[in-house]
C-alpha cells in the first residue's frame, strides 16, 4: 500500500542510545496522528527485548538485519540515531530499501559524505530530512520571527556558548564515532547564527582544544570560532564538553537585543530576552514541552503530501560544510573563506507546533551524556 494511502507512516528507529530511549521512543505517543512505532534496530540484544517488550515493538533486529527488518516491517520511514560517523552508511541502506529518512544531526562528517546521502536517497526516490528538533520550537522561532520583524533593528553581533561535563567512555569522546565538541554541539550555535542573521557566512577562523584530560586525547573539548557574514556582521560561538552546564545565544541589533537563556535545551523551560528601546527587557518563557515529536509529525506529513521537509538534507548539507571549514582554520591558524552555496529554506514561525511534554523514562544501557 502506498504510503500516500495510509493514516499512519511507519518507522523502524535505528540506535537505541541515549537520545532514542529518553526523546524520540516516547515521541511516537505525541505523533501518533500520523506517526507509527513499527521496529528496532541495534547491536545491543537486551535494549531490543526490552524497548520491544515497553513500546509493544515485534519487529526487532540487529544493524546486519536492517534491510530485512524493513521489508517484513512494512517500514515507510527510518529515524537513524546511530554515532555521526555511521550516518551515511545507514541512510544510504534505508534508501536503497526505499524508506524515507530522518536523521540525527550532523548529517554526517563531512561535505562530501552528506552529498552521497543526497544522491542515495534522490537515486532511489525517497525523502531526507535532518532532525532539526528547533526548527520547530516556539522561543526559538519567536526570536527569528522578532528579529525579521526589525523589533531589534538591523542584526549586527551574534554570539553563543554551549557547553556541559560529557561523561567519560561516552561516544561523543571517539575520534572514531564522530565525537567531539564541534560536532557534537557546536552545531547548535552555527544553525541559530545562520538563520538568526538569515544568512549564510562568507568566512570563518577557529580554535580547536584537544587533550585538557585523558577524556579528550583523540577531540576537541573545546572549539570558539568567528563567522563573518555578508554585510560585515560578526558571530562568535564556543562549544565546550569540558566546562559546565550553560546554553545561550544573544543577538544584538542596531536598536536592541534578543537573548535566550537557555537556548537549546530540551529537557526543561526556554527563556527569551528581548530588549527594546522604550519597553526595557521583557521575558518571555515557553514551558517545557515535547521537542521530537514535531518533528516526526512533519516528517510523516511531507511523505503522506508529497512535500520536501523544511529542515532539509540542504540544511545538514549547509552546516556541515562550515563545521569543516572551522575545522581547517583551526588546524591552519589562518582565515577559510567560504564559497556561496545553494541556501535551504530557512524556519519560519508557522513551524511552530506544541506538543506536551513526555514523562521521564528510565534508559538501557544508555547512560547520559553528561556526567
Amino acid at each position: 500500500m502506498a504510503a500516500e494511502e495510509k493514516r499512519r507512516i511507519r518507522y523502524a528507529v535505528i540506535g537505541l542510545g541515549n537520545i532514542a530511549q529518553v526523546a524520540m521512543l516516547p515521541a511516537f505517543e505525541h505523533a501518533k496522528e500520523n506517526s507509527e512505532l513499527v521496529a528496532l534496530v541495534s547491536s545491543d540484544p537486551e535494549k531490543l527485548r526490552e524497548l520491544g517488550r515497553r513500546y509493544g515493538v515485534e519487529h526487532l533486529g540487529s544493524y546486519d538485519d536492517l534491510e530485512r527488518i524493513i521489508e517484513e516491517a512494512r517500514v515507510d520511514a527510518v529515524y537513524i540515531a546511530v554515532p555521526n560517523s555511521l550516518h551515511r552508511t545507514m541512510t544510504e541502506r534505508a534508501a536503497r530499501a526505499c524508506a524515507h529518512v530522518l536523521c540525527e544531526k550532523p548529517m554526517a562528517m563531512t561535505e562530501a559524505d552528506c552529498r552521497a546521502m543526497i544522491d542515495a536517497t534522490r537515486r532511489h526516490g525517497v525523502k531526507l530530512m535532518i532532525a532539526y528538533r528547533l526548527h520547530f520550537e516556539q522561543a526559538n522561532l519567536h526570536a527569528v520571527e522578532r528579529i525579521r520583524g526589525g523589533e531589534i533593528g538591523e542584526p549586527r553581533i551574534f554570539s553563543s556558548v554551549f557547553g556541559h561535563q560529557v561523561r567519560e567512555g561516552d561516544i561523543r569522546t571517539r575520534r572514531d564515532m564522530g565525537g567531539g565538541a564541534l560536532f557534537d554541539m557546536g552545531i547548535y550555535c552555527i544553525n541559530a547564527a545562520r538563520h538568526l542573521f538569515d544568512d549564510e557566512p562568507i568566512e570563518v577562523y577557529a580554535r580547536q582544544i584537544v587533550g585538557t584530560d585523558e577524556r579528550f586525547r583523540d577531540v576537541d573539548e573545546m572549539t570558539s570560532a568567528l563567522m563573518i557574514f555578508p554585510g560585515e556582521r560578526i558571530a562568535q560561538m564556543t562549544a565546550s564538553q569540558g566546562a559546565s552546564d550553560v546554553s545561550e545565544l544573544r543577538v544584538v541589533g542596531t536598536t536592541g537585543h534578543i537573548r535566550l537563556d537557555p537556548a537549546y535545551e530540551y529537557a526543561g523551560d526556554l527563556h527569551a530576552f528581548v530588549t527594546t528601546p522604550g519597553e526595557g527587557e521583557k521575558k518571555h518563557t515557553v514551558s517545557k514541552r515535547d521537542q521530537f515529536a514535531p518533528e516526526l509529525v512533519h516528517f510523516s506529513q511531507c511523505i503522506l503530501d508529497g512535500t520536501d521537509p523544511v529542515p532539509s538534507a540542504l540544511e545538514g548539507l549547509a552546516d556541515v560544510r562550515i563545521m569543516e571549514a572551522i575545522v581547517r582554520a583551526a588546524r591552519t591558524g589562518a582565515k577559510v573563506e567560504l564559497p556561496p552555496a545553494q541556501p535551504p529554506a530557512h524556519p519560519t514561525g508557522d513551524l511552530t507546533q506544541s506538543k506536551p511534554p513526555t514523562k521521564k523514562v528510565e534508559t538501557v544501557n544508555a547512560p547520559s551524556p553528561s556526567k
